[in-house]
């Protein structure tokens, strides 16, 4: 018996990495919860009462972290007795780790007393922090990371002097390395660790509040009185509470595994395929961390890099938002019409019923939380007075939450955290390496060389980059490393559409017309023309040095509109690295729903990425419509004639759209529905939407003995 309680007993899997987590049993599990705990209050109590320095704060988040990691995820895996030493050999180093971690922050103005150098014991308490960040990150995400730290590290302490060409790094000693790795503002506890230990942590325990108040089972009831008895009810069903709860959660395994228990054997029972049911659930799972106003980590770190205010990125992602989900819908809808599946039966659920069982518990505080943060609160802020009235709401339903409830989510959220707290906090080396180096910049200048100026192309490589890298990386790391290596070139090559259309117009000023002929003199004689073609001007400004096109761009394009550029950028981004939630051979979300939908895994992953064709269709419309501006206007009328295009576009490739189609109606409705979301033209837009519109209806009463069971649905 002894044994059992001092070392675990056996793994299981965990749903968000499907990395096999230790089983505690005995004295362990109370000092796990006694930690997550603390780390949890103090957290709180911190984000209220800022007591310490930001340093202090992202080091201790570490150093709580890293201990649960240490602990909950193995080193290896054995037989008894192996495990009992890994076991003791993990607390052990948990606990270096984080005493390391907290010694540091008491170090550093010893170490900037000595003229930033480094004492034999501040060797030692930086590489077990450096260490610890790459066996945890080892063991809660695979090898690609660790990998990418060993590399960029090892890059600027020796091995960067030998590579040729623009990427060539004199090198630095090693005691500077180890010192920015912890200490640089980019490193281990800089920008993306606050990110962690602020917005995103707070943010998990808000979720987690939400889940344990019971706002994960009405949104499940919800979705249900609304959808639930339409033709293909149970899959808009999976698509309205993967949305729902990704304001929980902004994970699309979680998601996956919370809301496919319920839906894909309601979408099964309805009659849809297996591997449909499961893609369908996917897809809109990996939807929910694109879904405001929490959005996964990434729209956090999109804030601190962009240094856009938090509050304008959800509020602008809403449209876009909703916009892939009701392509995820309309696939649902016309797989539903082309298998002829009738709707179900009422349950019982209706909205009276989801709003009294536990309906205040989510509406009010999310209500709240947007509420603030509009008004301009801060996240961190919001996000406490969120909890708080989490509390106070689920007394006004059927599951109040007492004192147990309250240390229960405590405890939840910071199990929640351990992989991502790790994973941001180790994925700094990697930035610092990027920023110190200038690989950021570089790499971007030969993405603007390979696409030569090419928005389209850009995004194709990015596409590209984010398939390659989302096959090892979870979704917030993969958007950290292409923000950081491709965002500039991108919101660059944006920007500079503004540059071009001033150049047709005519309308660039002396100035500007200065910095381009100092750039390029044979622009004078084109400047001087009457008419510019567009092709002309592209070229043009496309062939300018970096050194010109920069100071070109801060005199033509308005701030307003540089700041578009930038978020569209970021946007595109954090949009395709979406895309390894679906993609196969990894495909987390899609490989969890096949196992709920008892399909098979690849068959299902290929399924979901087909239904996820949204992720590729919105960053287009980023970078050429003004889908992000700010202009609700402009914004609004994208987003209608995009609803149609993209119907029009799952029509042709699904071969229906109330009732089956023929190889002419599926050419026509696929171009009318590409017209309907081409860019810049008014005119076209409004003819394709016609287009899509007058099939639509072509194709309901064509077939009158179906017109009956189309309508009541």
């Amino acid at each position: 018996m002894s044994d059992t309680h001092a070392a675990p007993n056996h793994e299981s899997e965990d749903e968000d990495t499907g990395s096999k987590l230790r089983h505690l049993t005995g004295p362990m599990v109370g000092i796990i919860a006694a930690v997550s705990l603390i780390i949890a209050i103090v957290h709180l109590y911190v984000a209220i009462f800022p007591k310490i320095s930001e340093f202090e704060r992202n080091a201790f988040h570490f150093a709580g972290f890293a201990f649960l990691a240490a602990v909950s995820y193995p080193m290896m895996r054995g037989g008894a007795k192996l495990n009992r030493i890994v076991y003791i050999f993990d607390v052990l180093f948990g606990i270096a780790i984080a005493v390391s971690a907290i010694y540091l922050t008491q170090a550093e103005d010893a170490i900037y007393a000595r003229g930033v150098t480094l004492a034999p014991l501040d060797w030692i308490a930086a590489g077990l922090c450096i260490a610890g960040a790459i066996e945890l990150t080892r063991r809660v995400t695979g090898l690609i990371i660790p990998t990418l730290i060993v590399l960029a590290i090892t890059y600027v302490g020796f091995w960067g002097q030998y590579v040729g060409g623009v990427f060539s790094f004199a090198g630095l000693s090693w005691e500077t390395v180890v010192f920015r790795s912890i200490y640089g503002d980019d490193a281990m506890f800089g920008t993306i660790a606050r990110i962690s230990s602020t917005y995103v942590f707070l943010f998990i325990i808000f979720g987690a509040f939400l889940l344990q108040s019971g706002a994960g089972n009405f949104v499940i009831d919800l979705a249900r009185a609304v959808a639930g008895r339409m033709v293909g009810g149970p899959g808009i069903v999976a698509v309205i509470a993967s949305g729902l709860t990704g304001t929980i959660s902004g994970s699309a395994v979680a998601n996956t595994a919370s809301t496919g228990v319920i839906t894909i054997p309601l979408m099964k029972k309805a009659g849809f395929e297996p591997k449909f049911a499961g893609g369908v659930e996917a897809a809109s799972s990996t939807g929910g961390q694109l879904m405001p106003p929490i959005m996964g980590a990434g729209a956090f770190v999109m804030a601190s890099f962009t240094q856009i205010p938090y509050e304008r990125i959800v509020a602008v992602a809403a449209l876009p938002a909703l916009l892939y989900f009701l392509s995820v819908a309309f696939f649902v809808r016309i797989e539903a019409r082309r298998n002829n599946l009738k709707p179900m039966p009422s349950d019982g659920v209706t909205l009276g019923s989801a709003f009294r069982k536990s309906g205040a518990s989510f509406v009010i505080p999310i209500a709240i939380l947007i509420s603030m943060l509009v008004s301009g609160f801060t996240p961190s802020y919001a996000a406490v007075v969120g909890i708080v009235a989490v509390i106070a709401s689920s007394w006004l339903t059927q599951n109040p939450m007492g004192p147990r409830a309250v240390i229960a989510a405590l405890i939840a959220g910071s199990k929640g955290m351990i992989m991502t707290a790790v994973l941001l906090c180790s994925v700094g080396l990697v930035v610092n390496v990027i920023a110190t180096a200038g690989v950021g910049n570089t790499f971007s200048l030969m993405i603007s060389g390979w696409a030569g100026g090419n928005i389209l192309i850009a995004i194709v490589l990015i596409a590209l980059a984010s398939l390659v890298l989302g096959m090892g990386l979870p979704v917030t790391a993969a958007y950290i490393v292409l923000a950081t290596l491709s965002a500039p070139a991108l919101a660059g090559m944006i920007a500079d559409r503004v540059v071009i259309d001033a150049v047709v117009a005519g309308v660039l000023s002396d100035s500007a017309k200065a910095v381009l002929m100092l750039g390029a003199p044979e622009s004078m004689e084109l400047l001087v023309q009457d008419v510019i073609s567009r092709a002309d001007a592209s070229e043009l400004i496309r062939s300018l040095p970096l050194e010109i096109a920069g100071p070109l761009r801060d005199m033509v394009v308005a701030p307003e509109l540089a700041v578009a550029a930038v978020l569209s950028a970021h946007m595109i981004i954090f949009w395709l690295s979406q895309d390894s939630n679906v993609t196969p051979p990894v495909a987390l979300a899609a490989i969890t729903a096949s196992a709920i939908a008892k399909a098979p895994a690849m068959g299902t992953a290929v399924t979901s990425w087909k239904l996820a064709k949204g992720l590729y269709i919105v960053p287009l419309l980023f970078a050429y419509t003004p889908l992000l501006s700010g202009d609700w206007g402009a914004m609004v009328t994208v987003f209608g004639f995009s609803v149609v295009g993209i119907y029009g576009l799952a029509g042709a490739l699904q071969g229906c759209l109330e009732n089956k189609i023929g190889i002419v109606l599926r050419v026509i409705v696929a171009v009318a529905g590409v017209a309907s979301l081409w860019p810049g033209s008014l005119m076209l837009n409004m003819a394709g939407a016609a287009g899509v519109i007058a099939c639509l209806l072509i194709n309901i009463y064509a077939q009158p003995n179906r017109l009956k069971s189309t309508a009541s649905a």
